[in-house]
């Protein structure tokens, strides 16, 4: 005869909690869906439910303890066809796994639970896409949007609820108002939608004629989008209950908001940094000169440039850049200095050049002559 102590591993003193932990523990690793097409695991699993379902009740525990399992026979409830001799099909051991994870179990999300008795939920409706284009001005301060958008909204003329009266709707009887029905496939018993009342759990016998028993109709509506500073191309705005109304009552889904970002004329991003090429003449590169930089913020930047800054230069402005989408600091404005080279010269111009040429000397190139020596430095 089989001792349910020893099957799950724990002594005739065990208390519910050490019971329950080590059929856990069993059960997990004996489990079908961890197992298939093992006979050996499936046999194993029903000894440890079957053992459990005894020693987790202490009405049955205390029979089993005094006049052994045979005393048990005809003991089970309304959910739990225990005979004494092991359950009645693979479904019951599965129940019994269920009740013992709370019916929280790999099983249940894999195959609907069972039938778990709770309230049967409407499902939730579609969540919608919307694509939304923006300037590079708008990312940087933010900006309000209004969208036109087509969905299901709940029916006005039954409130969402499909029919014309209160007596127009019935339980369904293929699935007793559960929404499913139960399938035996060897010793796994699946759940699945209910194929009479797809999943409703209620028929409609009255239905209503604005929506024709659907609880919903399609429709046009604007919705405005508020669009924080600092956003960019890739970015998504969730608004909760703006997509399609679920089914029968159901909740709304909800609808997400694609943003681009429209590339700027002068400006371009780099992370929360904005960066700007500033091309500079010759001259005010190499004499220094002062610029005034628009920028998104009032009153802008003027920008010192000393006498020979070299084409490349970075200058930084602090807090110019692009605010944090999610309410920290700003970044900064990268202007990059690009020292243009004159072109179609005058004669004079060219004289002057010429006459300054001759007058160059190595201390004016610090950088060119340190370049040529390092290079003959590595070919000699």
């Amino acid at each position: 005869m089989t001792d349910y102590y020893e099957v799950l591993g724990v002594s005739k003193s065990a208390t519910v909690e050490e019971i329950k932990k080590a059929y856990r523990k069993k059960a997990l690793q004996f489990h079908p869906d961890r197992n298939p097409g093992n006979p050996e695991a499936e046999k194993q699993f029903k000894e440890i439910s079957e053992a459990y379902e005894v020693l987790s009740d202490d009405k049955k525990r205390q029979m089993y303890d005094r006049y052994g399992a045979e005393a048990l026979s005809g003991m089970g409830t309304a959910s739990h066809a225990y005979t004494g001799h092991g359950f009645a099909s693979m479904e019951e051991a599965l129940r019994t796994f269920m009740g013992a994870f709370g019916g929280d179990s790999i099983f249940e999300s894999m195959f609907g639970g069972f039938g778990v008795e709770e309230g049967l939920r409407q499902p939730q409706g579609i969540s919608k896409r919307a694509n939304l284009s923006i300037s590079f001005e708008e990312a940087i301060r933010g900006v309000d949007k209004e969208l036109a958008i087509t969905s299901y909204t709940t029916c006005s003329d039954c409130h969402g609820k499909g029919t014309q009266s209160a007596q127009g709707i019935k339980r369904c009887s293929r699935c007793r108002g559960s929404g499913q029905i139960f399938e035996q496939r060897g010793f796994f018993s699946m759940s699945m939608t209910c194929p009479e009342c797809h999943g409703e759990g209620q028929l409609i016998t009255d239905p209503c004629r604005a929506c024709d028993g659907a609880g919903r109709v399609k429709s046009k509506r604007h919705v405005n989008v508020h669009v924080p500073p600092g956003v960019d191309s890739g970015m998504r705005l969730r608004l909760a209950g703006y997509g399609d109304v679920g089914s029968g009552g159901g909740p709304a889904g909800d609808l997400y908001v694609f943003i681009t970002v429209a590339p700027h004329d002068v400006f371009r991003r780099d992370g929360s940094d904005i960066v700007l090429d500033l091309p500079v003449t010759l001259s005010e590169a190499a004499l220094g000169c002062k610029k005034d930089i628009p920028s998104f913020t009032d009153g802008g930047v003027r920008l010192s440039i000393p006498e020979g800054t070299q084409s490349g230069k970075i200058f930084r402005v602090r807090g110019e850049g692009f605010p944090d989408v999610h309410g920290g600091g700003k970044g900064d404005m990268l202007i990059r200095v690009a020292v243009e080279t004159p072109q179609d010269l005058t004669a004079k111009q060219r004289s002057l050049l010429e006459e300054f040429q001759k007058l160059e000397s190595p201390a004016n190139f610090p950088k060119r002559k340190s370049f040529l020596d390092t290079l003959k430095g590595l070919f000699s």
